[in-house]
């Protein structure tokens, strides 16, 4: 950049005062423009927009409050794993089990959720967040700050912010899995698919997660009620699901602190129900702990015990939409609420229906485990406890859909959908109202086509064991290349669970041709539209790039003191509007696209022009006093506004302009007076005054909100299937809600210029 170039000063909040040099001279605005060099005032707006864009989002919480979170997570994040003992042992037999059987079943359902959910997941995944965010796509952004394998948005500054290690502090072979990846093509998009795919793949399972444990509820009437019809079972079955999706506005706080308590409760009867059966019927099942009958019972039946594993691995279900909803709370919370309540409730409920079906002499308990193990006098309460826990189990998938998105969204792999943050104290906890009348709508066909847990079964729990096996990838690649712990230690521990996660993910796919095929055709749809999205909007970016320049590319000033544009752009006069034209702006330092496409069809300009830039921060707020960064440009009469705000502050209304215009007016009193000896005098300058005055005299003339209206097109001659990957992305983008949707501007006031851009 020339020095002419660089912004005479920034405010941000109060002053930001000038650097000192190696000789700790303070520069008075009577210096020379040339000697300012000596601090760099650009670089000072970037280290600010580089702390905005990349500041850390993760909250941490401790004492009460994190009790309190604890007591939150509770009541989403484990409905669906919790309420798995309504149908783990009747999706794996099919008929009465042997002793011998039971017993090994029970200790793969214990050793699993052991090593599964309580080592791998509590302990080694949900360490690595992103800025405390989770899920598949968490851990590829994390891999995109360690290493450089993402293309960046180049309208955004510090929109991914490279933290890549130094290559002496890892070691040779941590290096060479870093170069590896960063260097080869396929293994870039193998982790962009794995992204990807893993989000696509909860949310596919998602759609299953509500009508599996709704439906697996309801049916516990048919215990009281065999001649119930199953139109009766589906058709409560739906109204249920409606009136979950109908209260997800109410916000994650106000949800799960409302459900939590039936969480617990469920979970502490699950537990009382299985010491209960566990002294009355078969303590003998204990001897499940030991790994050997897990062991025994695959060698024993072979490939039917093979075959049984898709029906355990129900057992943990939802430990990817954990692992998803860690944004919406923290690790620590997570960690506890498991530990101390989850995992020791649900042992003993598993145990407990083992220790009675054991000893079931109709055999047939093990149909629906839950309800034909209750304790005698519980059974109308363990039904209504189920069907209020069954609801709760959608919300963990729920909650987690919406944290996905909005991961995707954020690396512009979705289009932009409205995002409703629902706390002002819990920063992650989001609401995304079209997301959540689309999971409505899919669960609630989905419920009436398949009605019954059984068929169910069947499609559910391939798309959650396939996510896990990429988690596993993905986490072993951050210990490598950002923990950077030896490489042997990482195959050796990533080896054990990929063994597990592969077990279970091949005895999961023979239910592809049953049903598991929905859900990975929804997967693969979700994909192609997140991977088609990204393509597009990398596309688009290199297009927009042609036209983004440095101010002094486009207008010079003559002589006389008149603008120009440059010969370049024709080299005609411009002439000056009266009044102030805001134009609306992305991130950076060069000039917007719908001020040069102004600017060469009217040869006009506004006699004052602000490039405004609306900046949001991952706080509920930004005080007033540190709400705007103001620039001077190398052009004359005008400026470049940053407005930083959090997501509950409303930045753009109806007297947006007369905003602007005292905030104008503070910059050039404390542009001008901030380092002067006389700093406090309140008689201001002849040229303060000449300049407060244009922008007075200018603000009464008029006030002009000029935004771009962009029309895309394919090149002529574009190769056949890029074209129609471009117009599928094409037609996406113009069906689709953009970010300044609903802006509230006066309409009147509000101009819109028109350009084709070819991609």
């Amino acid at each position: 950049m020339a020095d002419s170039e660089i912004p005479q000063r920034i405010q941000f909040g109060e002053d930001i005062h000038p650097v000192k040099t190696a000789s700790s001279r303070i520069y008075n605005k009577d210096d020379s423009l040339s000697e300012k060099n000596g601090y760099d005032i650009e670089d000072r707006a970037m280290q600010i927009a580089n702390a905005d864009l990349n500041q850390k989002k993760k909250q941490t919480y401790t004492g009460w409050m994190l009790m309190w979170l604890a007591y939150q997570s509770t009541g989403v994040i484990y409905g669906d794993i919790g309420t798995s003992p309504l149908y783990v042992y009747s999706s794996t037999f099919t008929s009465q089990p042997s002793y011998d059987d039971l017993v090994g079943a029970l200790s793969i359902i214990i050793w699993t959720l052991t090593l599964m959910v309580s080592i791998k997941y509590m302990f080694i995944v949900l360490a690595a967040d992103d800025d405390g965010e989770g899920g598949t796509f968490a851990l590829y952004s994390l891999l995109a700050k360690y290493s450089n394998i993402v293309r960046r948005d180049p309208n955004v500054v510090g929109s991914v912010k490279l933290e890549r290690h130094l290559t002496n502090e890892l070691k040779p072979m941590n290096k060479g899995v870093r170069s590896f990846i960063e260097n080869s093509m396929v293994a870039r998009v193998v982790l962009k698919i794995f992204g990807v795919l893993g989000v696509s793949m909860v949310m596919a399972d998602g759609v299953l997660t509500p009508a599996q444990s709704v439906l697996g509820a309801i049916q516990g009437i048919e215990v009281a009620h065999p001649n119930i019809s199953s139109s009766t079972i589906v058709g409560v079955s739906c109204a249920i699901l409606v009136l979950l999706f109908a209260v997800q506005p109410f916000g994650t706080t106000k949800i799960a602190s409302s459900f939590a308590p039936i969480v617990m409760i469920w979970l502490l009867f699950n537990a009382c129900a299985g010491i209960y059966n566990l002294a009355k019927f078969d303590h003998s099942v204990l001897k499940a702990f030991s790994p050997h009958f897990a062991g025994a019972y695959l060698v024993r039946n072979g490939e039917q015990g093979w075959r049984s594993l898709g029906g355990l691995l129900l057992a943990f279900t939802g430990v990817e939409a954990l692992f998803a909803d860690l944004g919406a709370f923290s690790k620590r919370a997570i960690q506890i609420s498991w530990l101390c309540l989850a995992f020791p409730c649900l042992l003993l409920a598993y145990i407990g229906q083992a220790a009675f079906i054991s000893q079931d002499a109709t055999g047939i308990a093990y149909t629906n485990p839950f309800f034909h193990t209750v304790p005698p006098g519980c059974f109308v309460f363990s039904l209504v406890i189920a069907i209020l826990a069954a609801i709760v189990a959608s919300q963990a998938m729920i909650t987690g859909a919406f944290q996905l998105l909005m991961q995707v969204m954020n690396m512009s792999y979705a289009p932009h959908i409205k995002l409703v943050h629902t706390s002002k104290l819990f920063h992650g906890q989001v609401y995304m109202p079209l997301a959540n009348v689309l999971l409505m709508v899919g669960t609630v066909i989905v419920t009436a086509a398949y009605s019954n847990t059984t068929r169910l079964g069947n499609a559910y729990g391939v798309c959650v064991v396939c996510v896990t096996l990429i988690t596993t990838t993905m986490v072993a690649l951050v210990a490598i290349i950002k923990w950077k712990i030896n490489i042997f230690i990482v195959v050796f521990v990533f080896l054990v669970f990929a063994a597990l996660d592969g077990v279970y993910l091949s005895s999961a796919l023979t239910k592809v041709p049953t049903g598991a095929w929905f859900t990975l055709m929804l997967a693969a749809i979700l994909s192609y539209i997140f991977v088609l999205w990204r393509f597009g909007k990398e596309s688009q970016w290199a297009a927009e790039a042609e036209d983004r320049f440095q101010p002094s590319h486009l207008l010079t000033t003559g002589a006389n003191g008149e603008v120009k544009l440059t010969p370049a752009f024709g080299g005609g006069i411009v002439t000056k509007v009266d009044g102030v034209g805001i134009f609306f702006d992305k991130v950076g330092d060069l000039v917007p696209i719908v001020f040069a496409q102004f600017v060469r069809k009217f040869s006009a300009r506004p006699e004052i022009i602000v490039f405004f830039h609306m900046r949001q921060i991952s706080t509920p707020s930004v005080p007033e006093a540190e709400r705007y960064i103001v620039q001077r440009t190398t052009i004359p009469g005008c400026y470049r506004m940053t407005a930083r705000h959090g997501y509950s502050d409303s930045i753009v209304s109806p007297d947006l302009g007369r905003v602007i215009t005292e905030q104008l007016v503070l910059f050039v009193t404390r542009d001008h007076t901030s380092s002067a000896s006389s700093a406090s005098s309140v008689d201001h300058s002849p040229e303060v005054q000449a300049e407060l005055g244009a922008i007075n005299k200018a603000a009464q003339a008029q006030m002009v909100y000029i935004m771009g209206k962009e029309l895309m097109t394919i090149k002529k001659g574009t190769n056949f299937m890029r074209a129609i990957f471009l117009w599928m992305f094409l037609w996406i983008r113009e069906n689709s809600r953009t970010k300044m949707a609903d802006i509230g501007l006066p309409f009147d006031s509000l101009v819109e210029v028109g350009f084709v851009k070819e991609i």
